[in-house]
Parts: structure tokens; sequence; C-alpha cells
């Protein structure tokens, strides 16, 4: 998936709110939650959302990507961070909150793998903990055939990323082309991403599947919803 990018992530993103969603995502917790105090965060990238959520809880992080966790360790050193898959996860403890954010629920890869990820995460819950979980798009949300660009100007840095995106039966594909430029020199290359794509209702049921008390949150934290879990008391 990530073969040359993840050094160039922050800025790639830099235009996510992060401060704005850990606000809201902590809200969440106090309403849902009220009393919790540790939280683990799935396939957490380059840490962003730790960094700031550790000013309330005791954080870890995994992510099946080291180059990933690398960058993440500089932003939340005294955070564990696990290398590990979310479809078999298995850290041997449990957390009072377990969130998998951005979509990155996604890249499971199949309806099936998207099932025992939730069931992976839900394991790790503490009795009424809640599972937050932020879809990737619905099979009707995604509209491909359309070519999308995304560029960064910086003194040192200089990003334009084209791709166009396609389908393949469940499956989102995106061929991100980089063309990249720092004071080292310029680059270019080529990265495949795939995402399933998965309905609300096969949402509800691999909740409901792992014994969570469901609800959808349309609208979430940037417009994609959001799949809450709570694991019976």
């Amino acid at each position: 998936m990530f073969t040359r990018s993840e050094q160039f992530y922050d800025a790639v993103y830099s235009w996510k709110d992060y401060d704005a969603e850990s606000e809201q995502l902590h809200a969440l917790i106090e309403e849902h939650v009220p009393r919790a105090r540790t939280l683990l965060d799935v396939a957490c990238g380059t840490g962003t959302h730790l960094a700031r959520l550790a000013q309330w809880y005791e954080v870890e992080g995994v992510d099946l990507d080291p180059k990933m966790l690398e960058l993440a360790r500089q932003k939340v050193p005294s955070a564990p961070l696990h290398v590990a898959d979310m479809v078999s996860l298995d850290l041997g403890r449990r957390f009072d909150i377990v969130i998998c954010l951005f979509s990155s629920i996604g890249y499971a890869g199949t309806l099936e793998r998207v099932r025992q990820a939730v069931a992976a995460m839900s394991s790790h819950l503490e009795s009424g903990g809640v599972l937050i979980v932020e879809p990737w798009f619905t099979p009707e949300q995604w509209n491909p055939g359309r070519p999308h660009m995304l560029a960064i100007d910086e003194p040192d840095l200089k990003i334009a990323r084209v791709n166009l995106s396609e389908q393949e039966g469940r499956m989102a594909i995106l061929n991100f082309t980089y063309l990249v430029g720092t004071p080292e020199g310029v680059e270019v290359f080529a990265e495949r991403h795939e995402a399933v794509l998965v309905t609300d209702d096969e949402y509800r049921d691999a909740f409901e599947a792992a014994g969570l008390e469901v609800e959808h949150d349309e609208q979430g934290l940037m417009g994609r919803g959001l799949w809450i879990g709570r694991r019976p008391r």
C-alpha cells in the first residue's frame, strides 16, 4: 500500500483538523464512557490523533506499517506502539476505548476481513467499553472515474498527487502518482491503494455479530460518519 509516501503523509494530510477531531472524539467518549482512562488507536498511522488524545487518556497505537510507527514514536515517545494487523489483532489486554479512524477499516480488504477486524477490535474492549470506527465509503457513495489532484507548496517540499478513482467489484481503487520535489531532488513514484466498499447494513451486522450495542452517527468527524459499538456490562 504505502511504498514511498510515508515520510510525506503529514504534509499530504495537513488539511485535516486533528485538533477539532480529537476534541469531538473526547466529547463523544465522555458521553459514552465518562470515566474512560485507556485508549487504543488501531491503524494509528503517524500518530497525530494519538498525540492529541494523550492529553486525556493513556494511549497505545497499532499499525501494520513499521515506517508509520517510526514517525508516530516521534510524536508520542512514551506510548506503546505495536506492529499488527487489525484483522488478527491480539494484544492480550483490554481498553476503555478502541478507535479506528480516517476510513482505515476499508483497508481490511474484504467484507469478511472487515467483520474479523471489528471482532478483533471489540475483543480488546473492557466491559462497558466503546469501539469507534470511521468507515470508508459505501458502494452507493463511491463515484469512480473522476480524476483527483492534491498539491503541497512548502518552501522545501513540493508535491503533486494525482489519481483516477476506479472500482473492481466491491473494491475501490486509487492509483496515486506522486511528483515530489525536495532540496535533494525531484522524484516520481506510484502507489496502488485498495479499500473495500461496505454498506451501512453490513457495518451494523459486523458490530452486532461482535456482540456490540451499535449506533450510527451519519456525520461523524468529517462527513463519513462514525460507527459506535458498546460492549455490554
